[in-house]
C-alpha cells in the first residue's frame, strides 16, 4: 500500500485544523479499501475520532491534490521534452500550491497556436518590442524605421510598432504576476452583468427579473448565478463576469509603465490592448468557471442536506397499510401491504365519478380494511389527493385506521424502474406506484434508495450542476444514512444492502440470492457462507447489518463482531449474560472501562459499546408523529391572505423554504420570512419535512403562487436588494 504524500498531510491537515497523524492514518485506511461509515464508526483510534465530514474532506482533498501533482509532472515532462526546462523554473513549478497558479507559470511555455504575438516576431520585431520595454528615451518610431523590411512583411514605421506592442500585450497576458493581482482582482470586485438576448424579450419571460442585472459576484447567491447560466444556455441572456476596467487597467500600467516618455506610452497601448484583447476574456472564463463551480458547490451542498433530512424521515414501523394513489377519472389504485410491505391484494375504485360509483368504492375499501386489518391509510399526495383524504375521512373503516397524506415524488420514476419491474414483473405501473406510496410510509430509507435522489425533488438546479460530483455527493449521503440507521439482514431489499459498507451491487445481490436460497440468516458469521463475500467485505459490512431475534443479542446491535470478545470479557467478569448485561442498567453501570483498553481498543469504542449494549439496535430518526392538514384548505382558491396553516417543508433552497399546505401547489417561505432574527442558511431553522405552521402573505391564483411566513408578526416581503443599471 502507497503510503500518503507528507506534503499532501501536512496541507490537509493545516486546512482541517487536526494532526497529520489522523490524515495519514484515514489515508492509509481509504487506501485499504475501508468506507467512510467504517472509518467513523469503527476505527475511532486510528484517526483520533473523525467524523465522516472531515474523512469525506480528507478523501476528496487528497484526490483533488494528487490530480494537481499529475498536472505537474505533465508540465515538467512537457517543458524537458522541449528543452524549456531550467532549475529556476522547475523550482517555481514544484512550489505552485494551486491550478491556476501551475497554469500561470506555465502559459508562456505552453504550445500555443498562431497567434498576432507570432507572427511579429518572425518578422522579427522582438528586439524592437525589448527596446520599448525598456523605455528609454529614445523615439520609437525612429527606431522602428530600422525594421522596415518589405520582403518580410513590415512596410512601415507605424506596423513594426503595431508588432511589437503586440508582442508586448502577449507578455502581459501571460505575467504570471500580473494574472494573479487582476485574479484577484476580479474575484474581489468582479460584476456579474445580465442582459436579454435581442429580439427575446418575450420568449425569454421566465428570466425577466435578468434582463437587465447587475450586482457584485461576492454577494450573488447560487440559485441566481445558476438561473442566468440556465438562461444563458438556452440562448435568452447573455452574462459578463468583469470587474471596473479603469481599475484593472491601473494595476497593469503601474506594473509594466515605468517612464514618462513615448516608449513608456507605446507600453501603455500594448498593456490596454493586452488587458482587452487577451487578459480580460482569458480571466473572464476563469471566473466564470469559478463562480459556477462555487454556485454548483451550494447547489449540491444544500441538495445533500435535504436529501439527509429526507432519508432520516421518522418512519412509521411495520404496520398493515393500504397504500392509494388517488386520481380523478382513472380511479384510485388501493395496494393492501402486511407489515413487511408484502403486497397482498391491489383494487382500483372510482370515487370521484359519481355517488353510485363513490358508493361502491366505499364499500370496498371498508371491505378490505376488515379483511387486512389495515393500520394505516397511506394517500398519495398528488392530483386527487386532498380530495380523496378527505372522502376517505367520511367512511367508517373498521379498527379506525389513521389516514396520512404521503408525499408522492419520484413514486412514478420508480413504478417504471428496472428495479420496480423486478419485484413486481405481473404488475403494471399503477400498482408499483402505489406501493411505493405505502412503503415509504413505512420506511421511507428502505423505499427512496430504490428512486434516483435526483427524481424526488429536494433540490435546486439539479441538473445544471456538474453531475458526477452531484452523484457523488448523493451517494456520500445515502451510505452515510443507510449505515447510520442500519439495516436488517433477512428483510433488507437489494437495493438498500448496495449501500450497506463493504457491499456494493454484486454483494448485496448475493446475500438476497443465498437468502432465497438457505432462508434467513442465523448469524452475522454466516455471511462469510455468501459467494464472493470475504474476510474484509466482512469485516467492513458486519456492524451495520442487523439480525432480528439471533441467537446471540449482539448480532441485532452496532456492536461490531471483532468487539464481541471485548462483551464477552465483560460478562464473564460480571457473571452474567449478554442480554443481561443489555436490559440491566445496574449491571453496565459496574462496568470499568478502563479495565478494557488495549493497544487497538481505546475509550472511544468502549464507550460506543456501552451505549449500543444500553440501546441495541436503536433507530437514529426521530419518532414518527401523524399530521393533518387545515380542513378549510383544499384547493388554492381557498387559500387567503392572513390564514395560518399546518404544513410541511418540502424542499429547502438557498433562497428560501417551499412548504406543502394541502392544496397541490406548495407555497414559498422566501429567507427573509423564515425567522423573526436574520437567517444566513434556512437548516439553520429548518429540516425537510419538518411540520410548521405558516401565515399566507399573497396568493397568485393565475400564476399558481403562494406567499407565506414563520416569523411570529409577519409582514410582506419586499424585493430581493440588488442593483440594475
Amino acid at each position: 500500500m502507497d503510503r500518503p504524500d507528507e506534503n499532501h498531510v501536512i496541507k490537509i491537515a493545516a486546512e482541517l485544523a487536526i494532526r497529520p497523524r489522523q490524515v495519514s492514518a484515514t489515508a492509509e485506511l481509504l487506501e485499504g479499501g475501508a468506507t467512510v461509515p467504517f472509518i467513523a464508526r469503527y476505527r475511532k483510534e486510528t484517526t483520533g475520532s473523525l467524523d465522516e465530514v472531515q474523512i469525506i474532506t480528507i478523501r476528496d482533498r487528497l484526490e483533488a491534490l494528487a490530480e494537481l501533482d499529475k498536472r505537474r509532472r505533465a508540465i515538467l515532462e512537457s517543458l524537458a521534452e522541449r528543452g524549456l526546462l531550467t532549475d529556476e523554473l522547475k523550482e517555481k513549478i514544484q512550489a505552485a500550491e494551486t491550478l491556476a497558479g501551475l497554469e500561470d507559470i506555465y502559459l508562456p511555455y505552453r504550445p500555443k497556436r498562431r497567434t498576432r504575438a507570432t507572427v511579429a516576431r518572425e518578422k522579427g520585431l522582438e528586439p524592437l518590442a525589448d527596446l520599448l520595454l525598456a523605455q528609454g528615451d529614445g523615439d520609437p518610431v525612429a527606431e522602428a524605421c530600422q525594421y522596415v523590411d518589405p520582403e518580410k512583411g513590415v512596410e512601415s514605421a507605424e506596423e513594426a510598432l503595431a508588432g511589437a506592442r503586440d508582442i508586448i500585450a502577449e507578455r502581459v497576458s501571460e505575467d504570471a504576476g500580473a494574472r494573479g493581482n487582476l485574479r484577484e482582482l476580479f474575484r474581489r470586485q468582479g460584476v456579474i452583468t445580465s442582459r436579454v438576448a435581442a429580439g427575446k424579450e418575450e420568449e425569454a419571460a421566465k428570466y425577466r427579473d435578468y434582463f437587465d442585472w447587475q450586482e457584485p459576484l461576492t454577494q450573488a447567491p447560487s440559485h441566481r448565478v445558476l438561473a442566468m447560466r440556465r438562461g444563458e444556455n438556452e440562448g435568452f441572456l447573455s452574462l459578463h463576469f468583469q470587474p471596473d476596467e479603469p481599475e484593472a487597467l491601473t494595476i497593469l500600467v503601474e506594473t509594466f509603465v515605468h517612464a514618462d516618455n513615448a516608449c513608456g506610452r507605446q507600453v501603455g497601448l500594448a498593456v490596454t490592448d493586452g488587458y482587452k484583447r487577451l487578459l480580460a476574456p482569458s480571466l473572464e472564463t476563469e471566473i466564470r468557471n469559478e463562480v459556477r463551480k462555487k454556485a454548483e458547490e451550494e447547489a449540491i451542498r444544500v441538495f445533500a442536506r435535504n436529501l439527509r433530512e429526507l432519508l432520516l424521515a421518522p418512519p412509521a414501523g411495520r404496520k398493515r397499510i393500504m397504500a392509494v394513489d388517488p386520481g380523478w377519472r382513472t380511479g384510485c389504485k388501493l395496494c393492501c401491504l402486511d407489515s413487511q410491505g408484502r403486497l397482498l391484494e391491489h383494487a382500483t375504485v372510482f370515487p370521484h365519478t359519481g355517488e353510485r360509483q363513490a358508493g361502491e368504492a366505499g364499500r370496498e375499501i371498508v371491505s378490505l380494511c376488515g379483511k387486512y386489518g389495515i393500520e394505516v391509510v397511506a394517500v398519495g399526495n398528488g392530483t386527487a389527493g386532498r380530495e380523496t383524504e378527505a372522502w376517505l375521512r367520511k367512511l367508517d373503516l373498521p379498527g379506525n385506521p389513521s389516514i396520512l397524506l404521503v408525499d408522492e415524488s419520484g413514486a412514478s420514476v420508480y413504478s417504471a424502474s428496472e428495479t420496480a419491474r423486478d419485484e413486481f414483473p405481473d404488475q403494471d405501473v399503477t400498482v408499483r406506484g402505489a406501493v411505493s406510496i405505502g412503503r415509504r410510509l413505512a420506511d421511507p430509507l428502505a423505499e427512496l434508495v430504490k428512486i434516483d435522489p435526483k427524481s424526488i425533488g429536494v433540490g435546486q438546479y439539479q441538473h445544471d450542476v456538474d453531475q458526477k460530483e452531484l452523484r457523488r455527493s448523493l451517494d456520500d449521503v445515502v451510505t452515510s444514512c443507510v449505515n447510520l440507521v442500519g439495516v436488517e439482514l433477512n428483510t433488507a431489499s437489494r437495493q438498500l444492502l448496495t449501500y450497506v459498507s463493504g457491499l456494493g451491487p454484486r454483494l448485496a445481490a448475493e446475500v438476497v440470492a443465498f437468502r432465497d436460497t438457505n432462508g434467513p440468516f442465523a448469524s452475522r458469521r454466516q455471511l462469510l457462507e455468501v459467494p464472493h463475500l470475504g474476510p474484509r467485505a466482512f469485516e467492513q459490512a458486519a456492524g451495520f447489518l442487523r439480525i432480528a431475534g439471533a441467537a446471540d443479542p449482539l448480532d441485532c446491535s452496532a456492536v461490531h463482531p471483532e468487539s464481541y470478545p471485548l462483551v464477552q470479557a465483560m460478562v464473564l467478569d460480571l457473571g452474567c449474560s449478554v442480554a443481561d448485561l443489555m436490559h440491566d442498567d445496574s449491571l453496565r453501570g459496574r462496568i470499568r472501562l478502563e479495565s478494557y483498553v488495549t493497544e487497538t481498543v481505546g475509550r472511544p469504542t468502549l464507550e460506543d459499546i456501552l451505549a449500543e449494549l444500553a440501546r441495541p439496535g436503536r433507530d437514529p430518526r426521530p419518532q414518527f408523529e401523524v399530521f393533518s392538514y387545515s380542513a378549510e384548505v383544499n384547493k388554492i382558491e381557498d387559500v387567503r391572505p392572513g390564514m395560518k396553516l399546518p404544513g410541511v417543508v418540502t424542499n429547502i433552497t438557498a433562497f428560501g423554504a417551499f412548504v406543502d399546505i394541502g392544496v397541490h401547489q406548495d407555497g414559498l417561505v422566501h429567507i427573509s420570512q423564515a425567522a423573526d432574527r436574520f437567517v444566513r442558511d434556512l437548516h439553520e431553522v429548518l429540516k425537510l419535512r419538518q411540520r410548521v405552521t405558516v401565515t399566507v402573505l399573497e396568493v397568485d391564483v393565475q400564476r399558481k403562487r403562494i406567499s407565506l411566513s414563520l416569523k411570529s408578526n409577519p409582514r410582506p416581503s419586499g424585493e430581493n436588494p440588488r442593483r440594475k443599471n
